[in-house]
């Protein structure tokens, strides 16, 4: 009960990190941040994963164990322990519920779940997916730990289930940080929105697509540099060949805002990507 109770509170601070994370990211281009802030999500994001593996896993975890090692404690009152545990369950579960709908909403391409929170760039839906789900299996394995107590009076198996929930959290967090890290970095777009911008260079007034990079500078905010070869009949017309270029990616990728920069020049064998 103890580690619910720690994971709750994480999770309240969690909330208002990501919040001001959110108010952060939306702020107005300037000199210094010519892209914008975007980017602010992950960095409070990747706060939210590091809270979540020391206050809810490491601290948890040494609650726990310390009273696996001094069993003094006895479950009082398990009718109402229980109780609380099946209405956080309820609560939960609503929760949960409301970011399968938001992934169900994103998830426009019907990826297997794993694999779209692996591929995602919105890292709050990750963040709120992780916390609900060990929220809900916390939860299950503190109702296991304290009804197996209160029926054999060992209270190893409270101590236990406290343990399990601290190395779930940790877990949770380490999955996280890794994502965020990628994240922050910098990732290209998915091998989808990858295609869609190639499938937009192949015209007849272009030769060859030499190279094309991308990286998210946030969720839904892409940049994209590309260097092309034009036949020499259209070079007089290399500034419409471009529009149309730039035109059709943001027609192929309308839900993202796209910063397109393509530079014309002669393919090379030598040519480093």
């Amino acid at each position: 009960m103890l580690n619910e109770s720690i994971h709750s509170l994480v999770d309240c601070g969690n909330q208002v990190l990501l919040l001001f994370g959110d108010k952060r990211a939306k702020r107005a281009q300037s000199q210094a941040h010519p892209f914008g802030e975007a980017r602010a999500k992950y960095f409070f994001s990747m706060l939210v994963a590091t809270f979540l593996f020391f206050g809810g896993g490491v601290i948890g975890v040494m609650e726990a164990y310390d009273k696996l090692v001094h069993p003094a404690h006895e479950v009082n009152n398990p009718l109402i322990l229980i109780a609380i545990l099946l209405f956080g369950m309820i609560i939960e579960g609503s929760s949960l519920r409301v970011a399968f709908k938001e992934i169900k909403a994103l998830n426009t391409e019907k990826l297997p779940l794993f694999r779209f929170l692996h591929e995602s760039r919105h890292s709050e839906i990750l963040v709120i997916f992780a916390e609900d789900f060990c929220a809900i299996i916390g939860l299950i394995l503190a109702l296991g730990g304290t009804i197996l107590t209160f029926l054999t009076g060992n209270p190893m198996y409270d101590a236990l289930s406290g343990i399990l929930i601290g190395v779930l959290l940790m877990a949770a967090a380490v999955f996280l940080v890794r994502e965020f890290y990628s994240l922050i970095v910098g990732e290209s777009v998915t091998a989808s929105d990858l295609e869609k911008i190639t499938q937009s260079f192949i015209r007849e007034t272009v030769k060859q697509l030499i190279d094309v990079k991308t990286i998210h500078i946030g969720p839904t905010e892409i940049l994209i540099a590309a260097k092309i070869d034009i036949p020499a009949e259209y070079e007089a017309h290399s500034y419409e060949i471009i529009n149309a270029i730039e035109k059709d990616i943001r027609k192929a990728l309308p839900d993202k805002k796209s910063y397109i920069y393509i530079e014309v020049d002669e393919f090379d064998n030598n040519y480093q990507h």
